[in-house]
């Protein structure tokens, strides 16, 4: 899976509205990309992280708050636009006051978190990494449950991303833009 589904013409949203449920459905370019849902070790790897999050960064409890985070939101990003589904999203206040009561959002959050699977690693690090670049997001986690890593990289202007930091198994870690708590990342993985 992952692979674009080979269609007449560019996909469009309705190619997306019309995939089958079990599967999530993406377009890059034109193209409708099909993965299978997650594993448990995805799901409670992106589970944990924004629940590890959202306390001190979300709700402000003992921490700075400020942010706004969504599970799987749908991303119509740029002018094509791009349709995409993040693992975790995270708009600062101040971009997003408020979460509107909506099915997809245009703005391009400020932080994002994809969970890598076999399946999903090589759209994530290349299409979408690529699109999240483009349209001005700032940070970028990856993480892998399987290896047990967290890379966390930055969007240096024009897609350009810089690894900032690689992090593995039960590792306590500070990490931009997030470094007011340590993150224990032994919280993440199952197995």
């Amino acid at each position: 899976m992952g692979q674009p589904l080979k269609q007449k013409g560019p996909a469009t949203y309705a190619d997306v509205l019309a995939a089958p449920r079990h599967l999530v459905a993406e377009v890059i370019a034109g193209e409708l990309h099909l993965n299978p849902r997650p594993s448990s070790q995805h799901g409670v790897a992106a589970f944990e992280l924004a629940f590890e999050l959202n306390g001190p960064f979300g709700r402000g409890r003992g921490g700075p708050g400020g942010w706004h985070f969504l599970a799987e939101p749908e991303l119509h990003l740029g002018a094509e636009p791009a349709i995409l589904v993040s693992d975790i999203a995270g708009w600062r206040r101040e971009r997003m006051p408020v979460v509107e009561a909506a099915p997809f959002f245009t703005l391009a959050p400020d932080w994002l978190c994809e969970v890598l699977s076999p399946s999903t690693e090589k759209f994530d690090r290349a299409g979408k990494r690529a699109v999240y670049g483009r349209e001005g997001v700032r940070w970028l986690w990856l993480v892998n449950p399987i290896d047990r890593t967290l890379e966390v990289f930055r969007n240096q202007g024009e897609g350009r991303w810089i690894l900032l930091s690689t992090h593995a198994d039960d590792a306590k870690v500070r990490a931009e833009p997030f470094e007011a708590m340590e993150l224990d990342l032994s919280l993440l993985w199952i197995g």
